[in-house]
């Protein structure tokens, strides 16, 4: 592990297990959870953050919707509106000392905040949420809200990696599409070639025909840098929920519909 990442991650001690922080989001209370905190809810992890403080979440469906609490609020008192939750794959902090958050188990956590307006947000972006351009989303609103780009922090959680993330080639061409310039006009092979060609690909070989590796971290991170937002104000957590079966949870693993948490407060 390089000493980026060292100086980026660090465990977080928690009663008898630990979490993991950030220290590019140092300047709020937040955590990315392990399978150890296990079946606790977003309202009881709260407390470990920062007690007396209102949790909200969402109904996570795949898509690139990003709510703040009180359109969360609004659409679940919605007479048509039968679960819960509302359905979103984002929250976005309206006023302060509310916690935001989304649950993973392979697909990639991001945690953001503003440095000066102290707005955070929570992102669950799967392949085909990164597909729909969910974190520009977030980012187009974090800047309606007055945010300036260079104010904003972006940790992207532990998620299953690139090198064991096996996906069909249309699939993986599909997501790349979000950070190929007049992707439209190009086939999927002539995507995945230019995508090969990155610094950092975000796309490896796999034995199988109609394969690919896809690191969905790793384009999301691109669809940032390409907003403008500078690669010294992201970091990725050095782990996979695939690999290290004794930290995470991972559906693509087991099979098993168990997720861990990750939260962040607005001040």
């Amino acid at each position: 592990m390089s000493n980026l990442i060292n100086q980026h991650w660090h465990w977080q001690a928690c009663q008898d297990y630990s979490y993991l922080a950030c220290k590019l989001l140092s300047a709020w209370q937040h955590g990315f959870f392990t399978q150890k905190f296990y079946p606790r809810t977003p309202e009881e992890l709260t407390s470990i953050l920062q007690p007396d403080t209102t949790a909200y979440r969402v109904q996570q469906v795949h898509g690139n919707l990003v709510l703040t609490p009180r359109e969360i609020i609004d659409l679940v008192k919605q007479p048509n509106c039968h679960n819960s939750f509302a359905e979103a794959d984002a929250v976005i902090s309206d006023r302060p000392q509310q916690s935001v958050w989304v649950a993973s188990a392979d697909c990639t956590p991001i945690l953001i905040g503003d440095v000066v307006t102290r707005q955070v947000c929570a992102i669950h972006a799967g392949w085909r949420g990164t597909a729909q351009k969910i974190v520009p989303k977030a980012i187009a609103r974090f800047l309606s809200c007055g945010s300036q780009k260079q104010n904003l922090r972006v940790a992207i959680g532990p998620a299953i990696s690139g090198e064991v993330y096996q996906v069909d080639e249309s699939v993986a061409s599909k997501v790349g599409q979000s950070i190929i310039l007049d992707a439209q006009s190009k086939t999927d092979s002539e995507i995945l070639t230019e995508l090969k060609q990155l610094p950092n690909t975000p796309i490896l070989n796999d034995a199988l025909p109609e394969k690919a590796r896809l690191n969905v971290s790793r384009i999301n991170q691109i669809q940032l840098e390409q907003l403008g937002i500078s690669s010294e104000h992201i970091a990725i957590a050095p782990y996979c929920t695939f690999q290290q079966s004794h930290l995470f949870f991972s559906y693509r693993r087991t099979g098993e519909k168990k997720v861990q948490w990750s939260g962040i407060i607005a001040q």
